[in-house]
């Protein structure tokens, strides 16, 4: 009787250490009795700077997209991001079963059986059966090895943390996207009402022209001249308004959206406050500590490290506990024939003696392995400092880009009220007006192609060295 309550316990016990055999969906403590998950998959998809990112607030496309609204769609709606969530989740499970090896393994079996027995004709001996219960119950336990399951743990870490930053990295990736989308969208825009503006001042240009034809004060060729400039000035329109109708297009397609959903954008700003640049060595020493690819390929060397103290272990010695009960038999032997219990309890010395040097070259293999990886974050870090002083460099030119184009912005608006004034009071010919407001068109063409520099190049600058974990200030 008491091996049996002895049994029942094991069996009780056995269901409390494994329930993802018996249930998908457990609370609590039997969803990770071990710790194994990380922070992100409880608390939920975060970025890098633990801001959450948020999917549950539906966004109002009547109104101007913002542009905290477009991010947070894509990076809903984006699969890669799914994928690399999903790739943690692997991960955190590896991390598990890596600790789960510090615990013993525990199996019970509970058996109903009927034996019979049975004698040829020429035998006396009547048939026999027999009904009853056999239990069985084990536990085997590793004690010791030479370091196997620690750089079996510690490998699992490394690898839960390359996938950590791999979703960070895709993360600021979409971000990078969408918001560069976004931007090259609201240039498109604001080039177009810029066009539109100089399309609407051609059109004053001509209405001036022909009066003055009818007044005697000109000839024909003024009214032709500015009739040119207007046609021109509306192809140009044209022109803009189907490359605002592609970048919407394209900004839909990185937000995950329906490309027939209207989408509607705020203006440009017309004033930019520039912000400073630093000094490069600290753009560098920023991408080095926290780029998250960067960060991904440093652990995938670690774990690498730690591979080829795993395997070498699997060639020496270990130590095991085992203890097994029994009442009735063994499993798959029958019914004894007389109710006894059986236990044991003993340690288990194994060592490995020859396996045809297969442990010799799994050792070079994860040592190459180890050395690619190395290779690999050498690389990685030399192409993302790379990026970095091209992206610095960059920020810097549109910087002073920047400033120089209001300058030209105001001038040339200046120069075209000047030459109108003179135009219509007879001291100064159309071409002076049309040159005026040519050099005009020009200047707000370059305002906002400097603008959308600036904020590409800061937002490059950002990304490549790997602090895009939240919109900059500015942004907006």
């Amino acid at each position: 009787m008491n091996a049996k309550r002895y049994l029942v316990s094991l069996c009780l016990l056995t269901l409390w250490v494994q329930p993802a055999a018996f249930a998908e969906e457990k609370s609590g403590l039997l969803d990770d009795p071990l710790l194994a998950q990380p922070v992100q998959l409880q608390d939920g998809a975060t970025l890098p700077d633990t801001s959450r990112i948020n999917c549950a607030t539906a966004v109002d496309f009547t109104q101007p997209l913002a542009l905290t609204d477009a991010v947070d769609t894509a990076l809903c709606n984006n699969p890669q991001i799914r994928a690399t969530w999903a790739e943690i989740k692997v991960q955190s499970g590896v991390v598990g079963e890596a600790r789960a090896a510090y615990l013993p393994t525990i199996t019970g079996s509970v058996s109903r059986l009927k034996d019979t027995t049975t004698y040829s004709s020429g035998s006396q001996q009547p048939a026999s059966t027999s009904i009853g219960n056999q239990y069985y119950g084990s536990l085997n336990w590793r004690l010791f090895d030479f370091g196997g399951r620690a750089a079996n743990r510690e490998a699992a870490n490394q690898m839960l943390l390359a996938a950590i930053a791999g979703h960070d990295a895709a993360l600021q990736k979409t971000m990078a996207s969408v918001i560069q989308a976004y931007f090259e969208a609201m240039t498109s825009q604001a080039v177009m009402e810029a066009r539109m503006q100089i399309a609407q001042l051609a059109q004053q240009t001509l209405s001036v022209a022909k009066r003055r034809e009818e007044k005697g004060a000109t000839t024909q060729d003024d009214t032709l001249q500015a009739a040119t400039a207007l046609a021109k000035a509306q192809l140009n329109a044209m022109h803009s308004r189907g490359d605002v109708e592609k970048n919407l297009a394209l900004l839909k397609q990185v937000m995950g959206i329906n490309l027939e959903m209207s989408v509607k954008l705020p203006a440009q700003p017309d004033n930019v406050i520039p912000s400073d640049i630093h000094d490069l060595n600290q753009w560098l020493k920023q991408a080095q500590i926290r780029h998250p690819a960067i960060m991904q390929a440093r652990a995938k060397w670690q774990a690498d490290k730690d591979k080829i103290i795993q395997v070498r272990s699997d060639g020496l010695p270990t130590l095991d506990m085992t203890a097994h009960i029994s009442r009735n038999g063994f499993p798959n032997q029958g019914l004894s024939t007389i109710n006894q219990t059986d236990k044991d309890v003993g340690l288990t010395v194994s060592i490995p003696l020859f396996d045809g040097f297969s442990r010799h070259y799994k050792i070079l293999e994860a040592r190459a392995q180890a050395e690619q990886s190395e290779a690999q974050l050498e690389d990685t870090t030399t192409q993302i400092l790379t990026d970095v002083v091209k992206a610095w460099a960059d920020a810097k030119t549109a910087l002073g880009v920047l400033t120089v184009s209001q300058q030209l912005l105001d001038a040339a608006q200046a120069s075209v009220n000047s030459s109108r004034r003179r135009y219509d009071k007879d001291v100064a010919d159309i071409l002076e007006v049309l040159n005026a407001q040519s050099a005009l068109a020009d200047a707000q063409q370059q305002r906002i192609q400097a603008i959308a520099e600036w904020q590409s190049a800061r937002l490059s600058l950002l990304a490549n060295t790997g602090i895009l974990s939240q919109l900059p200030a500015g942004t907006e």
